[in-house]
């Protein structure tokens, strides 16, 4: 049998005919294999190979691919072929397909639903996006207490399917209310003839459908689980949510994170996928905003002429001076984010955070101040430039301003995170090249001012 990297060029030229049997007794290729091979190739020979897949193959296959993939396969492929597909589909992937969709193509999809599922995805879309609603899997295994456990395995055998979701049984109540879960290996290692009640722990950690993806998160990691149930106020089990979707979750949420800090609008497909226009759209709009805010910099340099006129050698140290402020602030930031992402920190920690980053910031000043001293001062005495008989008023300027713009760049950087988390907007918006924008206006004003304090009657 041949490699997908030799299936991969094949399909590149044309040659569909090496996919016939995918599905067909090929068991050791799976379908994430498939999905990343198709997702290697261009977009239009990639649905040419997915449609010559055998149906089987194809409705293992959709889930694993992007939903910008998904959209295309949906949109060429005959409305009956779709309609199986996303009927096919595990309640968690059809969820995934249809949160990506919005307004009329969301619409004109549901009716490739049957009634039972269309009715499942209304519900499950009345929820906030970001609520692990949105995530979970409605096809779960339950069991009552009163049972034995032979009994509860045969009722599993002839009423649930084999799937991911099976590795954990629920036991519920008549209301369907939760009462506990059973890993499956206490059904093996436990006596047959024991009931079900007398296997149980008292112990079940489970999920609210309002919880957030964030809350989820943190309670699979807290917990060490690969599942867990997902219930609604009154406890009545409505779904589980399996690990591996929270994995994917946490990667799409990282990501955005990550570009929104890069001072990118986080985009809708992977960066190969995104239309070229699209992307300078994402980008522009960042760069647009920056590029205003740094127009202020070219603001404050004009209202200081005057004394850059008399000291032309302050110009000098500019570049230095609101780089430096820039980086704590960006750095600020940074460590901010995550800890604020991995609920280290909560917009009640203000006072501790700001406490910390001016005394940060004064620490970092002074060793960057003491820096900027020494170099001017064995310049100026190796006579590699002569900053003028004021060369030490010149270095005090440095040194304090130093610790000003630091100590400001830490602070702007670690309270803005929290303020706009505070008025509920992604505290990931505050990316670095904004907090850097923010503090090269603000140093140079602490710098000039700081100038004009010290070196005022001598070189100004």
């Amino acid at each position: 049998m041949m490699n997908l990297t030799e299936i991969s060029k094949k399909i590149i030229k044309g040659d569909f005919s090496s996919l016939l049997n995918f599905g067909n007794g090929n068991k050791n290729v799976h379908p994430t294999e498939v999905a990343k091979m198709l997702g290697a190739v261009p977009v239009d020979s990639a649905i040419e190979a997915f449609r010559s897949l055998p149906t089987i193959t194809q409705t293992k296959v959709f889930s694993y691919l992007d939903t910008f993939f998904q959209k295309k396969i949906v949109k060429t492929i005959t409305k009956s072929r779709a309609s199986f597909i996303l009927n096919s589909l595990s309640s968690d992937d059809r969820i995934a397909f249809y949160s990506s969709l919005k307004g009329v193509e969301r619409s004109s999809y549901l009716e490739l639903l049957d009634e039972k599922n269309k009715d499942a995805v209304h519900d499950i879309l009345g929820y906030p996006e970001n609520s692990v609603a949105r995530l979970i899997n409605t096809e779960f295994a339950t069991i009552n207490t009163e049972i034995t456990i032979m009994q509860a395995s045969e009722h599993l055998r002839k009423n649930h399917k084999d799937n991911e979701t099976a590795n954990v049984i629920y036991v519920v109540d008549k209301e369907g209310k939760l009462v506990d879960d059973i890993p499956m290996r206490r059904f093996v290692l436990n006596d047959p003839n024991k009931k079900i009640a007398e296997i149980l722990d008292g112990s079940c950690v489970s999920l609210k459908m309002t919880d957030t993806k964030e809350d989820a998160i943190v309670k699979f990691k807290e917990y060490d689980r690969v599942v867990l149930p997902v219930t609604n106020n009154d406890y009545v089990l409505l779904g589980v949510l399996t690990v591996d979707d929270v994995m994917d979750a946490e990667e799409q949420r990282n990501t955005k994170e990550i570009q929104n800090f890069g001072g990118v609008e986080g985009l809708d497909y992977p960066y190969v996928k995104t239309p070229f226009f699209s992307l300078i759209k994402k980008r522009a709009t960042w760069l647009i905003v920056l590029f205003v805010g740094e127009m202020l910099t070219a603001t404050a340099m004009g209202y200081f002429d005057a004394e850059i006129s008399k000291a032309v050698v302050l110009a000098l140290f500019v570049p230095l001076i609101i780089s430096s402020g820039g980086n704590s602030g960006s750095q600020a930031a940074t460590l901010i984010i995550r800890a604020m992402a991995l609920k280290e920190l909560t917009i009640r920690d203000w006072w501790f955070v700001m406490r910390r980053e001016i005394l940060s910031g004064l620490t970092l000043g002074l060793i960057l101040g003491t820096i900027g001293f020494i170099r001017i001062a064995i310049w100026q005495n190796l006579h590699l430039y002569d900053y003028g008989v004021h060369w030490f008023l010149l270095a005090l300027t440095i040194f304090f301003s130093l610790i000003g713009i630091v100590m400001w760049g830490t602070l702007s950087g670690s309270m803005i995170p929290i303020l706009l988390k505070k008025v509920k907007v992604d505290p990931a918006t505050s990316s670095a090249p904004l907090v850097a924008t923010l503090v090269d206006v603000t140093g140079l004003v602490i710098y000039f001012t700081i100038a004009a304090a010290i070196l005022k009657g001598t070189i100004l």
